[in-house]
């Protein structure tokens, strides 16, 4: 088996087409009940592929020759996958709650190589 890093992407633009910010608090409280509902019965219907659970990730710094800087990007979270192949680890995500029921624009999957050895 492989394994696979899944990367949540999120924007501002994916919640400005989903209008999240203009529902009301409790239509998305509603979602927001219905989506980890949604998140919790994928990952027991993927446990098995499931090496890592993950976590949603919080604000991002950037260590560079030119120092250290506040950035912002678009991830938003991460789980680490076991899966045949590049395409068995993408089909684990496939009208996966991120992007179905949160604002979420999509999940990347890549594989995770092994370390060159000398």
């Amino acid at each position: 088996m492989k394994r696979f890093l899944a990367i949540y992407i999120g924007t501002e633009a994916a919640l400005e087409r989903a209008q999240w910010k203009e529902l009301d608090e409790e239509k998305r409280e509603a979602l927001v009940a219905s989506g980890i509902k949604a998140w919790m019965e994928w990952g027991t219907a993927n446990a098995a592929a499931i090496v890592d659970q993950g976590s949603p990730l919080g604000k991002t710094k950037r260590a560079s020759a030119q120092g250290v800087t506040d950035i912002r990007n678009s991830v938003t979270g991460y789980v680490i996958v076991h899966a045949e192949s590049h395409e068995a680890a993408a089909k684990l995500f496939e009208n996966h709650p991120h992007f179905t029921i949160f604002p979420g624009d999509s999940v990347e999957i890549m594989e995770c190589l092994p370390l060159p050895r000398r």
